[in-house]
């Protein structure tokens, strides 16, 4: 073989090689941010990693002459760059809550349960009928800020002449931060009466979507906080209870997700260390409380992007091109740590079953056609509730049924207003309790 031909071959054997102990050192450092659990903003796993590698490039460097003792060093200390990336903070670590909006005031109440949530107020409509009831909006996320087209729909009611509020749950939107330890599904449910208190206005209406249908399928379980519920109306809930949430099955029509376009603008898992933290957590590696990124910090870097394809799933296919945008950039808050903790205690409780079969709170459950959620999430609570007087199965749009398109906010007001007002329903009452095993047979 030719001497130039030789060296190219060391050459590229020694980068190979090279290559290959950045690559070790940077799954050691992997290792280490989730056995340490991200401990000192991940700096205790990147000086053990730098350690091991300075100690192997040493002992591998033993037998050579000085200037060569330097060449093991190499992929340390590139590794050592690459990793400090994850390391270093590219926001604000303090919290940096959405600014006011521009078409209602925020409110800001402390609840006896400890939390501070904030509140907005839509008040009836002055001319036609007003109704004495205060109706409460409980939104999805979980610890998510209600977006900008919820507000349009909870405005929509209220010019139907209805007395809304709504609360973004502690740890979303402009609320305050709770201790990681303190978000559980049972905290939930008890602001959820602790507001109601709070309001002093008597018994409420409550309109639950997505997690919040979770939030009050729990609260009708619970009869000190059922007995502060006038009407109650779930739609498109999450899954109530552990045994619940490990059921796999069936789901509606056929999502856009995998065929709206991409979403745009900026994402925190471009940048490695919000990457790492929040797929190690996705993943179980890493707790919600971590010690690599911080709740204030998380909840600053996680971007409407970053929810993916999550966004498109709540709308049916035949609107992959049109989705609507949801939020702004200024309002758009989540809390990714703290979700996942709420979503644990909800997979860790025990059914709630035996308690919902004594709920005497008049219900109703919707349920959205092309439903990117467990239909068992929904029939698993109509089973069970002997209270839930109707259900209305909502053709024509997905998991968030009023998103603005086409008469999809009308259809779903008049389907909920029907219900606080006790008068018939637009639509058949289905599926029955006796038309599950068909509807799970022939609606996925």
């Amino acid at each position: 073989m030719p001497t130039s031909a030789m060296r190219l071959v060391r050459s590229t054997g020694r980068l190979l090689l090279a290559l290959a102990a950045v690559a070790m050192l940077a799954l050691v450092f992997l290792a280490l941010i989730a056995l340490t659990d991200g401990a000192g903003s991940g700096l205790a796993a990147w000086s053990t990693t730098l350690g091991v590698g300075a100690a192997l490039a040493t002992w591998r460097g033993r037998h050579r002459t000085w200037p060569a003792r330097l060449v093991p060093f190499l992929p340390v200390v590139v590794a050592a760059a690459l990793t400090a990336s994850v390391c270093i903070p590219t926001v604000q670590t303090a919290r940096r809550y959405p600014p006011a909006l521009p078409f209602v005031t925020t409110q800001h109440w402390s609840l006896t349960t400890g939390s501070r949530v904030a509140v907005y107020h839509y008040p009836p409509a002055q001319t036609g009928p007003r109704h004495p009831t205060p109706l409460v909006y409980l939104n999805g996320g979980p610890v998510r800020g209600i977006s900008v087209l919820d507000h349009r729909f909870l405005q929509l009611l209220a010019r139907q002449g209805y007395d809304v509020y709504a609360y973004e749950q502690a740890g979303g939107g402009r609320s305050d931060l709770l201790p990681m330890g303190q978000y559980t599904i049972s905290r939930s449910v008890s602001d959820l009466a602790a507001f109601i208190d709070r309001l002093n206005k008597g018994k409420a209406d409550i309109l639950g979507f997505s997690s919040g249908g979770a939030v009050l399928t729990r609260a009708l379980a619970d009869p000190s906080v059922a007995a502060r519920l006038h009407r109650a109306i779930i739609a498109e809930p999450g899954p109530m209870d552990g045994p619940t949430a490990h059921i796999a099955g069936h789901k509606g029509r056929e999502s856009a997700r995998g065929l709206a376009p991409a979403p745009t603008g900026p994402r925190s898992t471009h940048i490695p260390r919000y990457a790492v933290a929040f797929g190690l957590m996705r993943l179980g590696l890493l707790t919600p409380d971590t010690g690599l990124v911080g709740q204030a910090e998380g909840d600053n870097a996680f971007t409407a992007a970053d929810l993916g394809s999550d966004t498109a799933s709540a709308y049916c296919a035949r609107d992959a091109q049109r989705i609507p945008a949801e939020d702004t950039a200024q309002n758009f808050s989540f809390s990714p740590a703290a979700s996942l903790r709420i979503q644990q205690t909800v997979k860790d409780s025990p059914s709630i079953a035996p308690q919902l079969r004594r709920s005497r709170t008049p219900a109703m459950l919707m349920i959205a056609e092309c439903s990117s959620q467990a239909r068992q999430w929904a029939t698993t609570a109509l089973a069970h509730d002997p209270a839930i007087q109707r259900t209305q199965y909502m053709p024509g749009v997905g998991h968030h049924m009023w998103n603005g398109l086409d008469d999809n906010n009308d259809r779903a007001a008049a389907v909920i207003t029907a219900f606080l007002e006790d008068k018939p329903a637009p639509l058949p009452d289905y599926p029955t309790r006796d038309e599950i095993p068909t509807f799970l047979r022939v609606h996925q």
